[in-house]
């Protein structure tokens, strides 16, 4: 498929995501790999739900340096963090959902347990409900080069698979395209919900 394809992709599934409510007041920020040295990432600033092709920006993946000297997001350090830790890496949604948000704080350990859910076979490679798939959570910090040594540092121990979370903040996840990123979302927000009732139910 070619880079444009890609990104006609991404930029119907901002639209979805903008059309849930999952990105509001113009935050969250999406890219997807253009090759192995460049990624085309949102501008600052936009509404997700109305992006256009010409709203992402060519970012170089070892330096965040963009040619074009627009402003792409603050969190680019994160997007371009992913493509080189994970060379399957074709796509990157970070969105700002409530049950993301709430559970990232409530949840005190370092990781989200998901676990007894028909619905984690929508992660690559999840075929069971009764596997334990952990959703790592890192404190958010408005230092994105801090933050990005910090899950640097925790990848070179610990495995990382579909997305990580940030307290208070919301998801980042990835796939192998856009289509795989998209469904990695779309799964986990679906777990997240379970999971936020669940406990509400069993704090009553």
């Amino acid at each position: 498929m070619t880079v444009l394809s890609q990104l006609d992709q991404l930029v119907d599934a901002c639209h979805w995501i903008g059309a849930k409510g999952w990105a509001p007041a113009t935050g969250g920020n999406m890219s997807i790999r253009e090759d192995d040295r460049y990624c085309l990432l949102s501008e600052s600033g936009k509404d997700k739900g109305s992006l256009t092709r010409d709203d992402f920006i060519q970012v170089d993946i070892a330096s965040n340096h963009v040619p074009s000297g627009r402003k792409p997001s603050a969190e680019t350090g994160l997007h371009t963090l992913i493509y080189r830790l994970f060379p399957h890496a074709g796509a990157v949604l970070h969105t700002h959902t409530v049950n993301s948000t709430v559970l990232s704080r409530v949840e005190n350990r370092e990781a989200l347990i998901l676990q007894g859910y028909e619905m984690q076979k929508t992660l690559a490679g999840q075929h069971s409900h009764l596997d334990s798939v952990p959703i790592a959570i890192f404190d958010n910090d408005q230092n994105i080069d801090a933050l990005v040594q910090r899950i640097d540092a925790f990848v070179q121990h610990s495995p990382l698979r579909y997305g990580f979370l940030l307290r208070g903040h919301g998801l980042t996840c990835w796939g192998k395209d856009v289509n795989e990123a998209r469904r990695h979302l779309e799964g986990l927000e679906f777990l997240f919900l379970c999971e936020m009732q669940r406990r509400l139910l069993e704090a009553k």
